[in-house]
């Protein structure tokens, strides 16, 4: 697959970017409702106000659509996690602030859609569930890993292994609460459970990894 799926590709004169966009827009409403196989490219036209052969010139195929669907609905997510030290500010309220902004990202019915999505994809095509997971949760390690990076290298905590560091600040944060909201066992936490968890497993983080 192209590294960028949502830039535009091949010869000739730009693509109206207004539209693809559009398309995009469209594509990540109608497969995070219907599913991959009940979306179709007429269906994706129609939502998206333009015709079929406007989709397949921005979209060779589904599978390219769906694909730089994910790419842009992950991007779209991320902007809210700042990993980020800057000089006087306290590594706990980084932390924080880290934390709140991935409980709210995994909580929010976009991503629990998506994720339901790419499980149930991942039995018919494994492309789909590495595609997702570089796009989107292998970004936020691969950032909170250089933050824990710089974190050792000041001396404000003992990381030796800042990848296996990372890894295991997510999947705290996760937790029981996320395993029972995407099996549809439980709804999402509320505002002030959210903000208890978050604090406890930055407690515990850095407990864990003191000096």
């Amino acid at each position: 697959m192209p590294n960028d799926l949502t830039a535009p590709t091949g010869p000739g004169r730009p693509k109206d970017l207004a539209k693809r966009q559009a398309i995009l827009e469209a594509a990540k409403q109608l497969f995070l409702t219907l599913g991959y196989a009940s979306t179709s490219m007429d269906a994706v036209a129609t939502a998206a106000g333009v015709s079929k052969l406007t989709v397949y010139s921005h979209f060779t195929d589904k599978e390219t659509l769906f694909s730089s669907a994910v790419m842009a609905t992950c991007k779209a997510q991320l902007p809210e996690l700042i990993f980020e030290l800057p000089e006087g500010v306290a590594l706990e309220s980084v932390l924080l602030n880290i934390g709140r902004g991935f409980q709210a990202l995994i909580s929010s019915d976009e991503s629990v859609n998506l994720h339901r999505l790419i499980i149930a994809l991942g039995n018919q095509d494994p492309t789909f569930s590495q595609f997702f997971f570089e796009a989107g949760p292998l970004r936020v390690l691969r950032e909170m890993e250089a933050l824990l990076r710089t974190v050792d290298q000041r001396g404000l905590l003992r990381i030796d292994k800042p990848d296996h560091a990372a890894e295991h600040f997510f999947c705290l944060l996760k937790g029981a609460a996320n395993f029972r909201l995407l099996l549809g066992c439980a709804p999402p936490l509320d505002e002030q459970a959210a903000e208890a968890h978050v604090q406890e497993v930055v407690a515990l983080f850095m407990r864990a990894y003191q000096p």
